[in-house]
């Protein structure tokens, strides 16, 4: 059987680009991770040549596919990371896509708002009422399910969190397992994955 080939393509950030990398490395497989800049005349000509003008997109074997959640339901599927059941996996990812929402409330609509005021404002909301609502709801859920999100053991979804935990960091100007026993035991615990732990080691030192 061939090994597949991948090539990820998405800006010199973690973002929504660092769930899919800790798969890519979860899985032990070679994976080509090309960085542009977002004002870049490179990304301006690629643009109106991805599937919907967004990034990331995976390349594989040649073909190129996009959308984040798709992509790492896919690679999850491939590495064992989805649940025993149809509605396990319904389940997680249900988790997978709220995480989506709480990093987009959090880093696109408030971290990366040009306009000052507009930015003090949404910081009121994401400080006080977002970033409390999910992180109590995400504690609770590792707080029942044996130190992970959902069923007892290792899922995509809590790579997805993993991945995306330091890019909240900053945005919340704290760390977010702060006051939070289980999510702070459970990025831990992926953290220690061999292939994680050394792609963390060797990735690009980036604020989110």
């Amino acid at each position: 059987m061939t090994m597949a080939s991948y090539k990820l393509v998405y800006f010199n950030v973690m973002g929504l680009g660092e769930p899919i990398r800790f798969l890519l490395s979860y899985g032990g497989v070679e994976f080509e991770d090309v960085r542009i800049t977002h004002s870049s005349e490179d990304w301006s000509n690629m643009k109106p040549t991805t599937p919907f003008g967004q990034l990331p997109t995976l390349e594989i074997n040649g073909k190129v596919y996009s959308q984040t959640l798709p992509i790492c339901r896919y690679l999850a599927k491939q590495f064992n990371l989805l649940g025993k059941t149809d509605l396990d996996t319904l389940q997680i990812d249900a988790i997978a896509s709220a995480l989506y929402d709480f990093r987009w409330l959090t880093i696109s609509s408030y971290y990366r708002e040009s306009d000052p005021v507009l930015k003090a404002k949404k910081k009121v909301d994401v400080m006080t009422r977002v970033i409390p609502f999910y992180l109590n709801k995400l504690e609770e859920l590792a707080k029942n399910n044996g130190g992970y999100l959902h069923g007892d053991k290792l899922s995509y979804a809590d790579l997805f969190f993993v991945g995306i935990s330091d890019s909240l960091n900053t945005a919340y100007e704290s760390d977010i397992t702060n006051d939070k026993p289980y999510l702070k035991s459970l990025k831990q615990k992926v953290l220690a994955i061999p292939n994680i732990k050394a792609w963390v080691e060797k990735r690009p030192k980036l604020e989110f």
